[in-house]
């Protein structure tokens, strides 16, 4: 059996002076890359998911709530739904859209370009174990970890490698997490109240 990690939205918009920017964003993208060149072999695959929005409906809001709606985000062709500059992407394998007409957190909603799903991916390759980095902690990677292990993987967060946007919505990540048996190492990126 195999292992991969996965790379969730680390993307301009999600970034310092993207248009939802988490903080310390653009240092979650630049510790992922320290990582993938100082352990070059800890994984056998590396996959990222990107918000990719044409149309996401009510998950735009005007003005958002921040809760169920959203500023305009990672929409398809801008600068914004690009990879941050900060993430050395070499070693990634496929990048799984999601969210093109609807809200989806979790990569595991997914599609590579060929259509294949997260999870068919993973199988395809013998994936039985995951890491999970990238933005944002309290949202799509407690979405993506909370799938990968309702889906059989064995699933750890790398936590030092994701910021959060927020204290509260990150304990209810947290213990959600826990509660499913993911495994968390280390204390995630947080500057908001």
């Amino acid at each position: 059996m195999a292992n991969a990690l996965i790379i969730v939205d680390v993307q301009n918009d999600f970034c310092e002076g993207g248009s939802l920017a988490v903080a310390g964003g653009a240092g979650v993208a630049a510790g992922i890359s320290r990582l993938l060149t100082a352990e070059p072999q800890r994984w056998d695959h590396v996959v990222a998911t990107k918000d990719y929005h044409v149309d996401p409906g009510a998950h735009f809001g005007d003005p958002p709530d921040y809760v169920e709606s959203w500023p305009r985000h990672c929409v398809v062709g801008t600068a914004g739904s690009e990879f941050h500059p900060e993430l050395v992407t070499e070693r990634v394998e496929a990048i799984f859209h999601k969210g093109e007409h609807a809200a989806a957190y979790s990569g595991f909603e997914g599609y590579a370009e060929g259509g294949e799903c997260l999870a068919d991916w993973l199988r395809r390759h013998d994936v039985d174990r995951v890491d999970v980095v990238g933005i944002a902690t309290d949202h799509c990677v407690r979405a993506t970890a909370l799938d990968a292990a309702r889906l059989g993987f064995a699933t750890t967060v790398l936590l030092d490698l994701t910021a959060a946007v927020a204290s509260a919505t990150l304990d209810v990540a947290l213990r959600a997490m826990d509660g499913a048996g993911v495994t968390m190492r280390g204390e995630p990126v947080i500057t908001a109240a």
